[in-house]
């Protein structure tokens, strides 16, 4: 859409996908924690990005990130997350959300894409018997916020 992203609500973000959808947009999630951008992340929004008119990022709670990958996670607050995101040319819409899995806001938001980075298979993907196509984008070798982390 070639402008800064906008943070948006689950509820915000369900009523724009209705309303792109039925002005025939092509509609592509993926989501994360996106803790530490890396250029690993940036191959997965790009490839998102590149397969529909809009693309949405589910981004983890520092709750349910904490949840998931530890006490000591996330090292950056949601907002600066959440505004790293936005500032990146792929994305068009943030969604904080804060249920460990998005399948809250998959079935809110009813894409055409799901989109993961290649540390998945397209049949563990949360959602995926819940869309028409997931994308799993081949991981880049050696760049994961784990792996820089040291853990």
């Amino acid at each position: 859409m070639g402008r800064n992203g906008e943070i948006l609500t689950p509820g915000a973000a369900s009523r724009r996908a209705a309303v792109m959808r039925s002005a025939g947009c092509r509609i592509v999630f993926t989501n994360g924690c996106f803790d530490i951008i890396h250029p690993g992340h940036l191959r997965v929004l790009e490839e998102a990005a590149s397969l529909g008119d809009v693309l949405f990022v589910g981004l983890n709670t520092d709750e349910s990130v904490r949840r998931l990958k530890g006490a000591d996670r996330p090292v950056q607050k949601l907002e600066a997350r959440a505004g790293v995101l936005c500032a990146l040319r792929p994305v068009d819409f943030v969604v904080p959300f804060p249920e460990d899995t998005p399948l809250e806001l998959i079935l809110a938001l009813r894409p055409d894409v799901l989109v993961k980075g290649g540390d998945y298979r397209k049949e563990d993907v949360v959602g995926a018997g819940l869309v028409p196509e997931v994308v799993i984008v081949p991981t880049l070798k050696g760049h994961s916020t784990t792996a820089l982390l040291g853990g």
